[in-house]
């Protein structure tokens, strides 16, 4: 268990104390995709799901998720983020919206957490704002990836797919 930071020498889960760690600009970038049928992705592009515009409202649900990350993940720290940037990239070829987000942090622990639960949280909205026409939306993929700051240095994905 001496690999795993969240787990003592008993195998007892714990949360990790990151008092001695020095503050510094943490930032993570986490993707994932939601894939849906070719004609659930054009209600979205064109602004005419019945519910409303998805794309907005799952850009709040993933704000509000990396804010309440430690709520949901039992371990998480609470943190005071200071930038949470969601992008969507809706692809007709691949029938999907890629989901991008990139949160940034002034701490002494990184923000994977917050960018990854915002990423769900964001394909987890989209998913619910379009069931009626489509309950075969699969949502995949969620990675990190990049991560700077802290004393693990820099983190770059290189296969950017999976």
């Amino acid at each position: 268990m001496s690999d795993f930071t969240h787990f003592d020498e008993k195998g007892q889960a714990l949360m990790v104390d990151v008092g001695e760690k020095d503050v510094t600009m943490r930032e993570a970038v986490a993707r994932g995709e939601i894939r849906m049928k070719p004609e659930t992705l054009d209600l979205i592009i064109e602004g005419k799901a019945k519910k409303g515009d998805v794309l907005g409202v799952a850009r709040i649900a993933a704000i509000m998720a990396a804010k309440r990350t430690p709520e949901l993940i039992p371990l998480a720290h609470p943190l005071p983020l200071s930038s949470v940037r969601v992008e969507f990239f809706p692809n007709r070829d691949r029938s999907l919206v890629e989901i991008e987000v990139r949160v940034k942090v002034t701490a002494r622990t990184g923000v994977e957490m917050e960018a990854l639960t915002a990423v769900a949280a964001a394909g987890l909205t989209i998913y619910d704002m379009c069931k009626a026409v489509d309950r075969e939306m699969v949502i995949t993929d969620i990675r990190l990836m990049e991560k700077s700051g802290g004393r693990s240095g820099h983190f770059r994905r290189t296969n950017t797919r999976g």
